[in-house]
């Protein structure tokens, strides 16, 4: 089982980069990054809403559950 980020898509969808995305979230890159590239074990809600609210979207765009 696994949990696929998907923060990367949804960013280029919205034409966003790390940067705006970091500035506007108020995330440091670094975590940011981590989360993009899928190497975080825990999100916390806040952050998570966040993003959304930036990205104007839905947790489920961003988060993706796999069997494998």
């Amino acid at each position: 089982m696994a949990i696929i980020v998907n923060l990367d898509v949804m960013m280029a969808t919205r034409k966003m980069s790390l940067n705006e995305l970091s500035e506007t979230v108020n995330i440091s890159l670094a975590n940011l990054s981590k989360l993009k590239t899928g190497k975080v074990k825990a999100i916390r809600f806040s952050t998570l809403e966040a993003v959304c609210e930036a990205l104007d979207c839905q947790p489920g765009d961003i988060l993706e559950y796999s069997k494998d």
